[in-house]
């Protein structure tokens, strides 16, 4: 049987939902994910040229990230984050920025709707079409309901930074659990 992957060779996104994949060793790829992308964070920093910007706030596990885009057109052309966070959500961010950059904003929405959903529960992507990937490894933090706004954090403030708002938080009325579905 051959797998499908969401990008074709010339890495561009594709329409194609991401298939069902093989049970793994999940618990061991997630800690491996995140202890690699918590120390060698990719797309660490601040756009100095950025056209959107946003700040995060997980007040619960005291995330506070920035995050900085530029769009080329429709497209997401470099995006850069910095801050103080939990490993959780630094390597949420790290792999969120590797994912969205050069999507249209269009996908870059549909994988924070399918990130927030697998995160608490609502998406199973051992059994339902996504677009997620690699990022299904975070799957498992739907078990862990203290850590499932640390993984969310970074796009939630994605989704206020394409959508021109300053600032985000996890808690209150812009609860992403609660609020987006």
């Amino acid at each position: 049987m051959r797998w499908w992957r969401p990008f074709t060779k010339s890495r561009k996104f594709s329409a194609e939902p991401h298939p069902i994949e093989p049970a793994m060793d999940s618990k061991n790829l997630y800690q491996e994910v995140i202890l690699d992308h918590n120390k060698k964070p990719r797309n660490w920093g601040k756009l100095a040229d950025a056209s959107h910007q946003a700040e995060g706030l997980n007040p619960l596990c005291g995330d506070h990230i920035w995050l900085s885009l530029k769009l080329d057109g429709d497209k997401v052309g470099s995006i850069a984050f910095e801050g103080e966070s939990c490993a959780i959500c630094k390597a949420s961010s790290s792999m969120m920025t590797t994912n969205v950059k050069g999507k249209s904003v269009q996908e870059a929405e549909e994988l924070i709707r399918e990130f927030r959903d697998m995160a608490t529960g609502q998406l199973d992507t051992g059994s339902q079409l996504h677009h997620l990937g690699r990022l299904s490894v975070f799957a498992g933090v739907r078990d862990l309901p203290s850590r499932v706004k640390c993984a969310i954090l970074p796009w939630h403030t994605l989704h206020a930074a394409l959508n021109s708002e300053a600032t985000i938080s996890t808690e209150g009325d812009r609860d992403p659990v609660e609020t987006e579905r």
